[in-house]
């Protein structure tokens, strides 16, 4: 007789689906961290994918990752290892396993385990867990592919169809094992397949069969789990990606400034899926243009910006290259322009798919000229909202191009996000020119914060010309006088100066920590998880995360040189560490740097911070 199944409440809990990359691992993942989200729980996730276009089925470089972290509090990271995980066939389990805890419950489809799919995963023996040291009765085996073909055996759908459905059931075994509620599930896929009835209502089959299979079987456990939310605040939630949340402050952002939006861009890996979700919001005021190369996508977005619009253009790292050009155009134009560059793993075409904090150098200063510019870069996949709000604010308030920092683990991971209400936001005021100096106005004319005044054309008698060559700071001709030169450089660079950004926030033992942790954008997650495991051991520790570059925040030297031993964490070899250095005199760090191209490990960084805090 089964044991009886009793339900046992966690904080926390990692799942990680991961199979071939044409097996759903993906969708999967998402539906199981919407249904969290739902509930209230805190999730944050991280999607793997592999870097080959399309890998030979089973082979070891195509598998297809996508780790969800949920808890009853609030979660930082995708978690370093996984309590589940899922393999769909043996070269998923050979090559994530390493991500499992040493307790991990392993979910398998027995039905991918067969002789070619163990020689094609490099495995000797038939006997794999052993091979691996895996422990046979944490395994749910199951024949997943089977029974999903007799689940749908009369659905009328063909053998690639029914397939297709197999992580559905992964899903469905997972949601019995900790408690989802299915409804929530069922609705994503009517949603998801509106058009598509019979691909919905087959899928919603099979995720209730892998429900019943754990319910019926009790699948080698003895407890379902279950994570309470502990702090629930009112409002409307969704799981939400950076991409999706980066889309969503620009059409914000037009809103609030009273502008259409315009979205000039080229599609790249890991930066479509913004033109992707703006496009679909045509009833917004949104136009997307897909252009030919990266600098039309950028050249078309200052077209866009010259004629009045909240322009923005959107790429990964090889395009920042490729738009230098356009962006430097921007710089001599004065006019407002969003860069958004979802960074990840170079040089060159690199590690398309994975993600990296190796652009921070060109976003600083990879130029040609003196063309500073603003850099943001986004904290949490939901705090791409705020960034890039923020970003459009400084671009149309101070007529500037601002850099928006995010990367591939922002841009592809999601988090709960409460729906922000608009009126909370700032208000957004470009500076257009005052009809008073109608008469006198020349393009080059500023206003007291050093800002150019815009004159959007159609405004009678603000007919004008701008270029790429330098012009008369008086006049606005063309103009190649030295001294007017150098007033115009210094002229461009004080108005980035001037611009106010918020403090910098020191957080945890702000009054008395022996070790600050320093880091920039999306690695402030996993940096907090650190702090908060240190300080739990007792040790007194703080963090300061930038979200700010340039300008720095005003308190920046301030901050470091207050505490006794600071280290600088970041994915890449230094960039942050010698931009600061440059900046605050007497700054000298110590380093913590991986250019690995995936996130940090928190108990890595735990282990390296806790050697500098003996020392």
């Amino acid at each position: 007789m089964a044991n009886k199944v009793q339900i046992e409440n966690l904080e926390e809990v990692a799942v990680r689906f991961s199979g071939d990359s044409g097996d759903g691992m993906q969708l999967a993942g998402n539906i199981f961290s919407t249904i969290s989200a739902t509930v209230g729980n805190s999730i944050s996730t991280f999607p793997d994918y592999p870097a080959d276009i399309r890998a030979p089925q089973g082979s070891l470089t195509g598998v297809s990752g996508f780790q969800v972290h949920i808890g009853a509090g609030k979660v930082y990271t995708p978690g370093d290892k996984c309590d589940v995980l899922v393999a769909m066939n043996a070269a998923a389990l050979k090559t994530q396993y390493k991500y499992a805890k040493p307790n991990a419950t392993i979910i398998i489809d027995t039905d991918s385990f067969k002789d070619v799919d163990l020689k094609k995963a490099n495995f000797a023996t038939e006997d794999y867990l052993g091979e691996m040291g895996i422990d046979p009765d944490r395994v749910i085996a199951c024949p997943l592919t089977t029974m999903v073909k007799d689940s749908l055996k009369d659905s009328g759908m063909d053998n690639k169809a029914i397939l297709k459905c197999r992580n559905m059931f992964a899903l469905g075994l997972v949601c019995w094992l900790y408690d989802r509620d299915l409804q929530i599930a069922f609705n994503f896929l009517k949603e998801k397949f509106a058009k598509k009835a019979g691909v919905a209502e087959a899928n919603i089959k099979v995720i209730q069969a892998g429900y019943d299979y754990g319910h019926n079987t009790h699948s080698s456990a003895t407890n379902v789990y279950r994570i309470e939310s502990k702090e629930k605040v009112k409002g409307r939630y969704m799981d939400i990606t950076g991409n999706k949340a980066t889309a969503y402050g620009l059409i914000a952002a037009a809103e609030k400034a009273g502008l259409r939006l315009y979205l000039g861009s080229y599609p790249i890996t890991p930066a479509t899926d913004v033109l992707h979700e703006l496009s679909k919001h045509k009833s917004l005021g949104v136009t997307t243009v897909q252009c030919e190369d990266e600098i039309a996508g950028c050249a078309s977005a200052l077209g866009a910006s010259f004629a009045g619009a909240l322009a923005a253009t959107s790429t990964s790292g090889p395009g920042i290259c490729l738009k230098s050009e356009a962006m430097n155009l921007a710089v001599i134009l004065e006019l407002p322009l969003v860069v958004l560059d979802v960074q990840r793993g170079g040089p060159a075409t690199g590690l398309p798919t994975k993600s990296e904090q190796t652009d921070l150098l060109q976003a600083l200063y990879g130029r040609n000229g003196e063309s500073p510019m603003p850099v943001i870069a986004a904290l949490s996949p939901t705090d791409c909202f705020d960034a890039a709000y923020e970003a459009s604010k400084i671009a149309l308030e101070h007529m500037t191009p601002v850099i928006l920092l995010t990367d591939a683990y922002l841009g592809n991971g999601s988090a709960a996000l409460k729906l922000p209400n608009l009126a909370d936001y700032p208000a957004i005021n470009p500076p257009y020119v005052p009809e008073d100096l109608l008469g006198s106005w020349t393009p080059y004319m500023r206003n007291e914060n050093m800002v150019r005044y815009w004159a959007v054309p159609g405004r009678k008698g603000f007919t004008h010309v701008l270029g790429g060559l330098e012009k008369d700071d008086k006049t606005g001709a063309i103009s190649t006088n030295p001294e007017n030169h150098d007033l115009m450089c210094r002229k461009r660079a004080e108005k980035i100066e001037r611009i106010p950004v918020p403090d910098v926030e020191v957080i945890g033992d702000k009054d008395d920590a022996e070790l600050l942790l320093v880091g920039f954008g999306s690695t402030y997650g996993h940096l907090h998880a650190a702090m908060d495991e240190m300080r739990a051991a007792g040790k007194k520790v703080a963090l300061a995360q930038f979200k700010y570059i340039n300008p720095l925040p005003k308190n920046t030297a301030e901050v470091l040189k207050k505490y006794k031993k600071v280290v600088v964490a970041e994915q890449n070899l230094g960039q942050f560490a010698g931009y600061l250095r440059m900046k605050v005199d007497g700054f000298v760090p110590y380093q913590f740097n991986e250019v690995k191209g995936q996130p940090f490990v928190v108990s890595e960084l735990v282990e390296f911070f806790n050697g500098i805090y003996a020392k």
